[in-house]
C-alpha cells in the first residue's frame, strides 16, 4: 500500500492538518481525467488521440491510458522533492526520512524526476515488451511535461535524488493503486507525437482543476478511509469542478439566421449559399476541412463563418469556437456581437472568454468578478519566490480569467496572438493546442498579418490539420499566393505529401467561398448563380480621387489645406460624416487639432463634432471613444447630423462603421480597401430598412468616395515615419495602380482581387536593366524583408505536427520560454506606459486633478498583493508604447514604485511623472523628444 505520509500538496493548505497526501491527489487528477475525456473533450479530439494510440474505434482503451497518464503525473514526488517543504517533511515516515541528507545533495524538479523515474514503475505494470517500452517512453515524456514544459529524457538526474529501495517501493505503490483503479489498462499499441501533446495539455487542465485551493482544503479536511471510496468521491465531484470552471459544454438552439444574429432580413447571397451548399460540399469527411470566405468589408463575412461553423462542428465533432481578430479593439468589439448571438440562442450558461492580454481590463469584468483564487502549484514549495509565484498569485475567480486559460472555454474571442503561442516553444503550448483543437477555428482578417505571422498561422494551420479541426478564414483582400500556402500547410498536417500539393493550386472565387476537404484534397466553390446574386447584390462603384499633397508644407497642396477644402460640406447646413484615416498617430494628432480648430472649436470629450481614436490614448479612454464611434457611425445609429471622425489603423478591421465620405493618407492597396470598406458600408441595409432616423445621406455625397492623399502623385516622397508602418515599394506600386484606374472608380467587388494582386501579388517586379533605380532598391528592400521575416517565423516555429519525434521538440530553444520571451509579432517590442502626475506638494496620482492617488502594494506582502480593483485602476489607465522610446530614460526615473516590484503585471510598467504646474501637465523629456499626456489628444510625442 502506498504511504499516505508521502504529500503531494502542502502550501497553502490548513497549516494545522497533515499535507495533502500525493495518492490522493494523483487519483483526484485521475478521475478528473476521465470526466474531461467524457464532457470537454469533442469527439474529434477523442478520435484523434485514439488514431495516435493506434487505437482506432477503441476509445476506451484510449480513455484509462490518458487517466493513466493524469494519476501518475506527480509520481515524481516520491524524491527528493518530499524535503522541499518544512511542513510537509515533518510528517514524514521514518523509513523515508532517514534519507534525507543524501537525497537533498541536489535538486531537481519533480516533473524531470517523475519522467526519470516512470519508466521503471511503467515496466513493473506490464510495459515491458519493445513496442510496450517505446510508449512507455512516450508516457515519460508527458508525465516530464505536466507543469508546461517538455524534457529531454536523456538529460537523466542524479539518481540519489530518486533515493534507494524504499522510494523505489512507494513509486510502485502509488502507481499500482491508480492502475489497479483505473482497471489496469493495457500499453497501447503506439503513441504518436500529435496525440501525445493532447493528452499532455489534459493532464496538465486535471491537474490545474483539482489543485484548487477550495477544492484541496475541502478534503483536506475529510479523507475518505479507503482509497476506492476517495476515487469514486473524485469522479463525483468531477462534473461540479469543472462546471464551476466554467468548462462545462453548452448545447445551443440553433435559431434562424436573422434572429440568431439580431439581424433585420433575410440573409445575403454569400449566406444563404453557405447555409444551402456547405454541407453537401462537407459531405461524410471524416478529418476536418478548411473554408475560406472571401467577400468585400461589409459583406457580413463574420455572420457567414458562424453559420459555416453550424454545419462544420456537426460534421467534425467540435464543440464551440475560437473566433480569432488582429487587434484588442477588434476584438473586444466582436466579444460584444459574439455574446449577444449567443444569448439569442440560449446561451446564457456558455463560457464565452475575451482572449487577449489586457483582456480582464474590459468593461465587461467587472472588479467583483476577478477576485483572487488560488491554484496550488508547486511552484512555491520548489523553488521559492520565482517567476513561478508571481505567476500563481493572480488568480481570478472566475476560473477561465486566468493565466492561459481562457482559450479552454467553449467559445473564445481574441487576439490572434494568443492562437499563435500554440506554435512557439513557450510553456503549456500543449494546453493551447488542446483549447484550439475542439473547437472550430475561425480567423478573420486573414490578410492582415505580416509575413511572420503568416508562416506561425500556417504552422498552427498545419497541426490543426493534423488534429482534423475545422477552419474558417475570412477576409476581403487576402493575396491568392497567400490564401494557397495557408490551405496547403493545412493539407500537408492532415496527411497530404509535399510533393503532390506542389503540383495543385486552390483559387478562391471572390466574393464566394472555397472548401477544401482534409481527408481527400477535395475542392469546392460557391456555386456560380450565388456568386454572381451576390456580386450584383453587393455592386457598388467606388470613385477614387488621388489627391496629390505636400506633407508639412505649405499652400493649396498642403495636406491639413486639401483635408479642409474636401471637408467643408461637413461642416455647411446639410452635414454628414466623414472619416479620416492617417498613417501615424502624429499625423493624426496633428489633423484632429487643426480641424477641431477649424469646424468645431469643442474637443471630443466636450462633444465636439470633430472625434479623435488611436491607440495612444490610456486603456479606458480608448474603450470609451471606440464605443462612442462606433455608435455615432453605426448601423443602427443615432446617426449624427455632422461628425468629422480622424483616426489611425484601428478602423481599418472589423469595425462596423459608416461614413458619408472616407479621406485616406496613401497605404498599400489592401488597407485602401479596408478603409474604403468604411464607406456607404450600410447603404444597401438601409435603402431597403431605411435610414437611422429617417434622415438620409447629404446631397454632397452622391456616391461612395474614397479620397487618398498621395504625397508621391506630385513628384514628391512619403514622410520618412511612413516607413516605420509601411514598405516603400507598396506605397509607389499603389500609387502607380492608382494612377492608371480607368475613370476613377473600382468596381466592388469586381476590382477587387485584380487590385490586391497587382500589388499585394507574388509579381516579380525587379527591373533587371535598372537594377540601381530607386523604384528597384525599394522593391529589394522590401522582398529581403519579407524572406527575413519568414526565416525568423520558421527558425521560431515548433515543427510541423508530423515531424515531431521527441515532445522535447516543442521546446528546443534555450532558456525558460516563457510567453514574454518569444514574440508573435516581429517588431512587437513594447512595454505598457503609465502616466501619473506629480503635485507640487510631492503627491503622485492618478489623474491631474490629483484625486487619485498612486495605490501601494500590502507592505506586509513580499509578494506584492494588492486588491483587484486597485490593480485594474493603474492597468486600464495604462498606453502601450514602443519600448526603444524609452531606452535613453533613466531607470530609475520611469521605474514604478518600489512596492510593486514584486506584483506580477505592475513590476513591468514604466512611469511617466509628469509635474503639474498651474493645473496643468509639463512634459517629460526623454532623449530627444518630450512626453506628454494630453486629455483630448492622448499621448504626446514631440
Amino acid at each position: 500500500m502506498p504511504d499516505e505520509s508521502v504529500w503531494g500538496k502542502s502550501r497553502g493548505l490548513d497549516p494545522d492538518l497533515v499535507p495533502y497526501p500525493l495518492i490522493r491527489h494523483l487519483l483526484d487528477a485521475a478521475a478528473m481525467a476521465l470526466h474531461l475525456w467524457d464532457v470537454f473533450l469533442s469527439e474529434n479530439q477523442r478520435v484523434r488521440i485514439a488514431e495516435g494510440m493506434g487505437l482506432a474505434g477503441e476509445v476506451d482503451r484510449a480513455r484509462a491510458v490518458v487517466g493513466l497518464c493524469a494519476g501518475l503525473h506527480d509520481i515524481g514526488k516520491v524524491s527528493g522533492f518530499q524535503f522541499s517543504s518544512r511542513h510537509g517533511t515533518q510528517y514524514l515516515s521514518a523509513e523515508l526520512g532517514r534519507d534525507r541528507v543524501r537525497m537533498c545533495t541536489e535538486r531537481f524538479g519533480h516533473d524531470v524526476a517523475g519522467a526519470q523515474s516512470v519508466r521503471e514503475v511503467l515496466a513493473g505494470l506490464g510495459f515491458a515488451g519493445d513496442e510496450e517500452l517505446r510508449v512507455a517512453e512516450r508516457l515519460a515524456e508527458i508525465i516530464g511535461g505536466h507543469h508546461g514544459r517538455f524534457h529531454r529524457l536523456e538529460d537523466g538526474i542524479a539518481a540519489a535524488f530518486l533515493g534507494g529501495a524504499a522510494w523505489a517501493r512507494q513509486r510502485m505503490a502509488h502507481a499500482a493503486v491508480v492502475h489497479g483503479l483505473l482497471e489496469a489498462p493495457p500499453a497501447p499499441r503506439v503513441f504518436k507525437a500529435p496525440a501525445a501533446v493532447l493528452a499532455t495539455g489534459l493532464v496538465i487542465l486535471a491537474d490545474w482543476l483539482v489543485s484548487q485551493e477550495d477544492y484541496l482544503r475541502e478534503r483536506q479536511r475529510g479523507l475518505e478511509p479507503v482509497l476506492a471510496d476517495h476515487f469514486r468521491r473524485s469522479q463525483r465531484d468531477a462534473p461540479r469542478v469543472l462546471a464551476e470552471a466554467g468548462l462545462a459544454r453548452v448545447r445551443l438552439r440553433r435559431k434562424e439566421f436573422a434572429q440568431a444574429y439580431g439581424i433585420e432580413g433575410e440573409p445575403n447571397p454569400l449566406q444563404r449559399s453557405v447555409m444551402d451548399e456547405l454541407r453537401q460540399a462537407v459531405g461524410e469527411g471524416r478529418h476536418g476541412g478548411i473554408f475560406l470566405v472571401t467577400a468585400a468589408p461589409g459583406d457580413g463575412k463574420s455572420e457567414t463563418a458562424l453559420e459555416a461553423e453550424r454545419i462544420l462542428s456537426e460534421a467534425f465533432g467540435t464543440q464551440g469556437y475560437a473566433f480569432l481578430l488582429p487587434t484588442m479593439a477588434t476584438s473586444d468589439q466582436m466579444h460584444g456581437r459574439i455574446a449577444q448571438a449567443l444569448l439569442r440562442q440560449s446561451g446564457e450558461e456558455a463560457g464565452l472568454t475575451l482572449v487577449h492580454s489586457m483582456a480582464w481590463l474590459n468593461s465587461a469584468y467587472a472588479d467583483e468578478d476577478l477576485v483572487a483564487q488560488s491554484v496550488l502549484t508547486c511552484d512555491g514549495d520548489e523553488a521559492g519566490q520565482g517567476s513561478g509565484q508571481a505567476e500563481a498569485d493572480l488568480r481570478p475567480q472566475r476560473w477561465l480569467r486566468g493565466a492561459k486559460r481562457p482559450l479552454l472555454a467553449q467559445f473564445a474571442v481574441g487576439t490572434i496572438d494568443q492562437a499563435l503561442m500554440a506554435v512557439l516553444p513557450v510553456r503549456h503550448n500543449a494546453l493551447r493546442l488542446l483549447a484550439l483543437s475542439g473547437k472550430t477555428f475561425i480567423v478573420d482578417e486573414a490578410h492582415a498579418y505580416d509575413p511572420y505571422m503568416q508562416v506561425l498561422l500556417g504552422r498552427l494551420l498545419n497541426w490543426l490539420g493534423a488534429y482534423g479541426v475545422p477552419v474558417v478564414l475570412l477576409s476581403a483582400t487576402l493575396p491568392a499566393s497567400v490564401s494557397d500556402r495557408l490551405i496547403k500547410e493545412y493539407l500537408k498536417g492532415a496527411g497530404h505529401k509535399t510533393r503532390d500539393l506542389s503540383k495543385q493550386t486552390f483559387p478562391a472565387p471572390y466574393p464566394g467561398w472555397l472548401y477544401v476537404d482534409g481527408e481527400s484534397g477535395q475542392a469546392t466553390e460557391i456555386s456560380p448563380p450565388r456568386r454572381l446574386e451576390q456580386a450584383r447584390a453587393r455592386r457598388m462603384e467606388l470613385d477614387v480621387v488621388v489627391e496629390p499633397v505636400v506633407n508639412g508644407g505649405g499652400g493649396a497642396r498642403a495636406r491639413l489645406a486639401v483635408i479642409e477644402r474636401l471637408l467643408k460640406p461637413v461642416s455647411e447646413e446639410e452635414g454628414g460624416t466623414a472619416l479620416v484615416v492617417c498613417n501615424t498617430v502624429g499625423d493624426a494628432q496633428e489633423t484632429y487639432l487643426k480641424l477641431r480648430e477649424r469646424f468645431d472649436r469643442r474637443s471630443h470629450e466636450q462633444g465636439g463634432s470633430v472625434q479623435l481614436l488611436h491607440a495612444r490614448f490610456p486603456g479606458d479612454v480608448r474603450e470609451a471613444r471606440t464605443r462612442e464611434v462606433t455608435q455615432g457611425l453605426g448601423r443602427n445609429g443615432p446617426r449624427p447630423l455632422r461628425r468629422i471622425v480622424v483616426a489611425t489603423q484601428l478602423v481599418e478591421q472589423s469595425l462596423d462603421l459608416d461614413a458619408d465620405i472616407v479621406i485616406s493618407d496613401l497605404a498599400p492597396l489592401s488597407l485602401l480597401l479596408q478603409r474604403a470598406g468604411r464607406c456607404w458600408r450600410h447603404e444597401n441595409h438601409w435603402a431597403r430598412h431605411g435610414y437611422p432616423d429617417g434622415r438620409g445621406r447629404p446631397a454632397w455625397a452622391s456616391g461612395p468616395r474614397l479620397v487618398v492623399l498621395d504625397p508621391i502623385a506630385g513628384g514628391g516622397k512619403t514622410p520618412p515615419q511612413w516607413g516605420e508602418v509601411y514598405s516603400e515599394h507598396l506605397l509607389s506600386t499603389t500609387s502607380r495602380t492608382l494612377a492608371g484606374l480607368e475613370g476613377g472608380t473600382v468596381s466592388i467587388p469586381g476590382d477587387v482581387q485584380g487590385l490586391v494582386e497587382a500589388v499585394h501579388g507574388d509579381n516579380e517586379d525587379f527591373d533587371w536593366n535598372n537594377p540601381g533605380s530607386s523604384e528597384t532598391k525599394a522593391w529589394t528592400a522590401h522582398k529581403g524583408k519579407e524572406m527575413a521575416e519568414r526565416s525568423m517565423a520558421g527558425l521560431l516555429a515548433v515543427p510541423r505536427a508530423r515531424s515531431v519525434s521527441a515532445l522535447h521538440d516543442l521546446h528546443n530553444l534555450p532558456g525558460e520560454e516563457d510567453e514574454w520571451e518569444v514574440s508573435t509579432r516581429l517588431g512587437a517590442d513594447s512595454v505598457r506606459l503609465l502616466c501619473a502626475y506629480v503635485h507640487q506638494d510631492g503627491r503622485v496620482t492618478l489623474d491631474l486633478e490629483g484625486e487619485h492617488l498612486l495605490p501601494q502594494a500590502d507592505a506586509p506582502a513580499a509578494d506584492g498583493t494588492m486588491p483587484v480593483s486597485s490593480v485594474r485602476e493603474v492597468m486600464r489607465r495604462t498606453i502601450p508604447v514602443r519600448a526603444d522610446w524609452l531606452k535613453d530614460a533613466d531607470p530609475d526615473g520611469i521605474a514604478p514604485p518600489k512596492s510593486w516590484t514584486q506584483h506580477p503585471m505592475l513590476a513591468d510598467l514604466r512611469v511617466l511623472y509628469q509635474p503639474v504646474q498651474g493645473g496643468s501637465a509639463q512634459p517629460v523629456k526623454i532623449g530627444g523628444k518630450t512626453l506628454r499626456l494630453d486629455k483630448d489628444c492622448g499621448l504626446v510625442r514631440r
